[in-house]
């Protein structure tokens, strides 16, 4: 098609089909511990908080996604056993998250997975590759947000 000369230079289009690939791929590492990726990076940061100290707004505002995004991914792993809701004791408006027995465990193997994959990409890539590259994303980011604010 015509337009794949334009797809291949597109820095939007290409970050886009690489998160997408990239989030398939990690699905399919993870498909043994029956978790997305999404929800492997949400048992790490609950496993990584205080007890009780993880509440899911502060996951949408960690994870840049949406309220409706974490609360999705919470009811899948509570449907796991891996997650526990509970009313916060000082905000009854406000909801804890807690990793039950199960979740704690599987937390620690997908900390692991995730771990090993980022060794290989240092290995494969190198460190300071990974770490230009990122700051060269975040630069186009910034750049395609002026954009779009002057724009408006």
């Amino acid at each position: 098609m015509r337009i794949e000369a334009f797809l291949r230079q597109s820095p939007v289009f290409q970050a886009s089909r690489i998160a997408r690939r990239m989030d398939a791929s990690l699905n399919l590492v993870l498909e043994d511990e029956e978790v997305t990726a999404f929800e492997a990076m949400v048992l790490a940061a609950i496993f990584f908080e205080k007890r009780g100290q993880i509440k899911p707004s502060a996951l949408a505002e960690a994870f840049e996604t949406t309220r409706s995004n974490v609360s999705h991914c919470i009811s899948s792993l509570e449907a796991k056993g891996l997650v526990e809701r509970r009313i916060d004791p000082e905000d009854a408006r406000a909801v804890q998250l807690l990793l039950k027995p199960l979740g704690k465990r599987r937390a620690v193997r997908v900390m692991g997975i995730l771990d090993r994959m980022q060794k290989r990409f240092e290995d494969g890539v190198g460190a300071q590759k990974l770490e230009t590259m990122l700051a060269q994303m975040a630069a186009v980011e910034e750049l395609c947000a002026r954009i779009a604010a002057a724009g408006r």
